[in-house]
């Protein structure tokens, strides 16, 4: 035991003996060798080195095919179209040339008959690649024999119309020449024996028009249009009559909402009779310039200006203000307006509304001012309407009268002049149409004169009148087409002040057009179904059942 102690003893002993010779030495290793030159010495060389990365290998595959099909949705909008105003009847036009073809033009020829002995023959023509020049020729004839005596019409058309194209104007002109031959057999067949020499009523019209406008918008943001018209109208060994009407309308666009627009226009008419115990000769003229401005936005569209005229030297001033909005949230539009115009009554344009007309003494120009107010619609995708009603101011209205005298066989018809009158009128038209495979359209027209000064009604006008069109391609070729047509019938007046009322019309038609091929066709016409032997006129009976029909076919000219 002690000498375990005497161990430890000596361990610790030792261990301080260590420790204080090691603090005695210190500062002399600490202290600097001045013997010796400073230098560095290199024990070893550093070089670095990056680590191999790892590289990531591709391999090529083919792609999979995708079989899956996927039919993106797709909306076409239909094309509706407003029908304002009441159709007109169609004449049959050149067909324009077809660009991808190398041999020859498209041109057409029609030709058909009928009972009532009615031939019906139409061709067209065209010249030219469309690009430069473009001239359409075209013609049409057509008569028939009624079954009373002299109850026969015949009308020839003949017309020539051309553009020529430059880089920026279209120079256009055209030249027709029509005859028409009516009849004058509504008078007493028992007590009168007419040859159809005396009773003939041939109106033949030669018309020349020539004008040029701008193809695309100017620089200047100038549109323009101006035209010159040329006509000389006859009734055989009864009148003459020639027009000369000039329409020069300059238009400038200022940005996309407002544009200013000035029309200026004359009509120039010369008549003389040959018929008369004394003869007349005299001028009927109307000039006027109608400056306007417009506002036009898609939901909003205000036309606003007069129009100053002067109807034989009188001067008057016509409003010229109408527009149309789109209500918000609101699927139609509103439309209103306060317009104005002159009717220029020379006897070719009375001829065409009443052509048992006798002739004139004199011609009164019709103004008409009228205040109107309405709407019109889309719904859904196919169906369109518009409903308008008006109150219309009309002076120097022209009504139609049989022949009053004493010793007249009431065969033709006089002008009963009519100074003021209203005329409360509603109109409204509707269509459907399903892309061009089927359209119906039908319009209603409602007149109601009231406030006359110099006639007790409103003699050989329509109240009321209702029209309807159908065309539906029932297979891929083969057209199914009808038309239809009522009116109510209006008041005559006869001599001795004997009047009454027309008992009004029914009129059906129905037609079939086949598509033999591309060049050939044939068609059937079916009018008057209902053998309504109805009078548009006092004393003029139409025709009963016809039936029309023919062919057309597509033919080549070689140039």
């Amino acid at each position: 035991m002690k000498k375990n102690m005497f161990n430890t003893i000596r361990l610790v002993r030792n261990t301080i003996i260590v420790c204080a010779l090691s603090i005695v030495g210190l500062p002399v290793f600490s202290q600097k060798d001045t013997t010796r030159k400073q230098a560095i010495e290199i024990t070893s060389s550093y070089k670095p080195v990056l680590r191999n990365s790892a590289k990531i290998n591709f391999s090529a595959n083919h792609l999979v095919g995708d079989t899956a099909k996927f039919v993106g949705p797709y909306n076409i909008p239909a094309l509706n179209l407003f029908y304002i105003y009441q159709p007109v009847s169609l004449k049959p036009l050149a067909l324009m040339q077809d660009t991808a073809l190398e041999l020859g033009l498209r041109n057409f020829l029609k030709i058909g008959a009928g009972n009532y002995s009615t031939p019906y023959a139409s061709a067209g023509f065209s010249f030219g690649d469309g690009k430069v020049s473009l001239v359409n020729l075209y013609a049409d004839y057509v008569s028939s024999k009624g079954k009373i005596e002299n109850q026969d019409y015949a009308r020839l058309n003949i017309k020539g119309a051309g553009s020529y194209f430059t880089p920026r104007n279209e120079i256009y002109g055209s030249v027709g020449i029509s005859q028409q031959d009516y009849y004058l057999y509504g008078y007493d067949h028992l007590m009168h024996n007419y040859s159809k020499q005396d009773v003939l009523q041939r109106f033949q019209d030669i018309s020349v028009k020539a004008g040029f406008r701008n193809r695309d918008s100017t620089e200047t943001g100038i549109n323009y249009n101006p035209s010159i018209q040329s006509n000389i109208f006859t009734n055989q060994d009864k009148l003459s009559e020639s027009s000369l009407l000039f329409d020069v309308p300059v238009e400038k666009t200022f940005d996309d909402v407002f544009s200013i627009k000035v029309q200026v226009g004359a009509d120039i008419t010369s008549y003389t009779s040959k018929d008369l115990p004394v003869n007349v000769k005299l001028n009927n003229n109307i000039f006027q310039i109608a400056p306007e401005l417009i506002y036009s936005k898609p939901s909003l569209s205000i036309h606003g200006g007069i129009t100053p005229a002067w109807d034989n030297g009188k001067f008057s001033i016509l409003p010229n203000i109408y527009g149309e909005a789109q209500l918000p949230g609101r699927s139609f539009l509103v439309q209103g307006g306060f317009v104005g115009r002159f009717i220029k009554n020379s006897y070719r344009n009375l001829s065409e509304i009443n052509p048992y007309l006798q002739t004139v003494s004199s011609q009164l120009n019709t103004k008409e001012t009228e205040l109107y107010g309405g709407i019109k619609a889309s719904v859904g995708k196919h169906f369109n309407f518009s409903a308008k009603a008006g109150l219309i101011r009309y002076e120097n209205l022209p009504f139609f009268i049989n022949d009053t005298a004493s010793d007249s066989d009431s065969k033709a018809f006089l002008i009963s002049n009519e100074s003021r009158v209203d005329d409360f009128r509603i109109h409204g038209d509707m269509s459907f149409i399903s892309q061009d495979k089927f359209t119906i359209t039908g319009g209603l027209t409602f007149n109601g004169y009231t406030n006359m000064k110099d006639n007790d009604k409103a003699w050989g006008t329509i109240p009321l009148e209702i029209t309807a069109s159908m065309r539906w391609w029932a297979f891929k070729h083969v057209m199914l087409k009808s038309d239809f047509r009522t009116f109510s019938g209006g008041p005559y007046l006869l001599k001795d002040n004997i009047n009454g009322t027309l008992s009004g019309a029914v009129d059906l038609s129905a037609g079939l057009e086949f598509a033999i091929n591309k060049k050939f066709s044939a068609w059937v016409d079916v009018n008057n179904i209902f053998n309504n032997k109805y009078e548009r006129w006092h004393n003029y009976q139409v025709y009963g059942l016809n039936i029309l029909g023919g062919g057309d076919c597509e033919i080549l000219i070689f140039v």
